[in-house]
């Protein structure tokens, strides 16, 4: 494994003077070679000049690929020969030893959307799921050295783990606290980039955030599975419904007995729960019917 290590360099402006000097300086022993070299007698000037200007001019020359410019959360990684030498972090313009391979490399935080995945998930249903990653590159000598591409390392990585994690996690409907992809998305998406650092910490990336974008069932299953979800909501709906009906059932005949409104029988106290039930829980509203006889009759 590679470990990034900054390294310092001249700055730019420091050798500018340098680099102009060379290119007066080779520009006038050029001009006073090609004066000197067509005139008898001046067989020496002209050696001398060409002798001054070779070496200055190949200095200018040598002198350009030196420079190089860095914005604000941009690296460049200096490799001498195949030699890492160093990183680059500090914004400005620089120049560094002309033979240096100079590689860009971007410390921007960056966005990855990735595609909408069919997977299946704990209770094997399959399931649609998709993910954004925010990513960044934190150490430049891993990002370059370690990976091949470190790029597509994190899309492809990216990938893989969301679909791991949507095998680890029912859709919905899970056990008395039971984790799900739907209900338990802080604790999804903070699984998710525990994993995901695992993968690409490698390559010199550190995930910032990661969050499930698109969630659902699989166009063959969507449609019952909607009906499933609306069953369980009508039966909870309904379970909610019974338990207020038996407790007002219960309150009415605890204040008739505490108030001694009437005296009821236990065959009478059934009716009146039989009734009360019907008014309380029926879907529609409650028609009376006018009783002209007796309970007995």
């Amino acid at each position: 494994m590679n470990q990034e290590r900054e390294i310092q360099v001249r700055s730019g402006w420091s050798m500018l003077p340098l680099t102009v000097v060379f290119f007066v300086v080779a520009v006038l022993f050029f001009i006073l070679f090609a004066a000197s070299a067509d005139q008898r007698g001046k067989g020496l000037m002209a050696a001398i000049s060409f002798i001054v200007f070779l070496p200055t001019g190949i200095a200018f020359v040598l002198t350009l690929p030196g420079y190089f410019t860095l914005q604000p959360n941009e690296g460049r990684v200096l490799i001498l020969f195949g030699d890492y030498r160093g990183t680059v972090r500090k914004p400005g313009w620089h120049w560094t030893n002309p033979f240096m391979t100079k590689k860009r490399i971007s410390l921007r935080t960056r966005n990855f959307n990735s595609d909408k995945l069919k997977v299946n998930d704990k209770r094997g249903n399959p399931i649609e799921i998709a993910a954004v990653i925010v990513w960044r590159v934190e150490d430049t000598a891993e990002a370059c050295f370690d990976v091949d591409n470190y790029e597509d390392y994190v899309e492809v990585q990216s990938e893989s783990a969301v679909r791991h994690l949507a095998s680890q996690y029912a859709y919905d409907h899970g056990e008395e606290n039971e984790l799900t992809l739907r209900s338990s998305v802080e604790e999804v998406s903070a699984g998710l980039q525990k994993e995901l650092q695992e993968r690409v910490g490698k390559a010199g990336v550190t995930v910032e955030e990661a969050r499930l974008t698109h969630l659902a069932y699989a166009p063959e299953i969507a449609g019952a599975m909607l009906r499933r979800q609306q069953a369980d909501a009508i039966i909870a709906a309904r379970q909610r419904i019974v338990h207020g009906a038996v407790s007002m059932v219960e309150m009415a005949l605890s204040e008739l007995a505490e108030k001694h409104v009437v005296e009821l029988d236990e065959e009478r106290k059934a009716a009146m729960v039989s009734n009360l039930l019907v008014v309380l829980c029926g879907e529609t509203e409650a028609q009376p019917v006018i009783n002209t006889g007796t309970l007995y009759t």
